[in-house]
């Protein structure tokens, strides 16, 4: 894709130009681009799902611009000078899932007060992060939600827990359109 510089034969041009090239217009720019290839043969599962996904993007997206106080927070990251609409804003948050970078344990030794943090990164933002404890047996030791300290998430223990042998902590993290990414590890 090349940015055409406005001058008076390109300026204004959108379409396709025979199965070569195609002219759009953004953000006031002319787009050269390269003509798209005529499709052949079925779409593979992954492509369905794919395509799934972003159908339930684009929903996501519209009733944001319908919902004034979402609309106002997607509007906010919006970023209009490099072609960012409230609108892509949203698509891409409900394509781009949390991701989880880094678990630290190190300051959990089983007692009450001890603390877990957890860094979450989104290309938006984190709506919650889940903390759960459970013994090697399965039974559960505890589990909340952690606290946003504004560069990581932050779990305090409620419960004692004697035998971290085995343990399994089970980290959840969420974003506005309930992507969910989930992480364990095993103490």
């Amino acid at each position: 894709m090349a940015e055409s510089k406005n001058n008076i034969i390109t300026h204004g041009l959108s379409g396709k130009v025979g199965d070569l090239i195609v002219f759009s217009q953004r953000n006031g720019k002319t787009i050269v681009s390269k003509a798209p290839r005529d499709k052949t043969g079925e779409d593979s599962q992954k492509q369905k799902d794919h395509k799934r996904k972003f159908q339930k993007a684009t929903l996501y997206a519209k009733s944001v611009i319908n919902d004034p106080v979402q609309k106002e927070l997607y509007s906010a990251a919006a970023d209009t000078s490099r072609g960012m609409s409230t609108y892509n804003v949203a698509v891409a948050d409900l394509l781009n899932a949390p991701d989880i970078e880094t678990l630290d344990l190190s300051a959990y030794t089983g007692n009450i007060g001890d603390v877990i943090k957890i860094i979450v990164l989104d290309d938006f933002a984190v709506k919650e992060v889940t903390v759960k404890i459970e013994n090697a047996d399965g039974t559960l030791v505890e589990e909340g939600s952690a606290i946003d300290s504004g560069f990581e998430w932050i779990y305090t223990a409620t419960a004692s827990n004697t035998d971290l042998s085995g343990d399994k902590i089970t980290i959840k993290a969420t974003d506005n359109p309930a992507n969910l990414t989930e992480m364990n590890q095993t103490l």
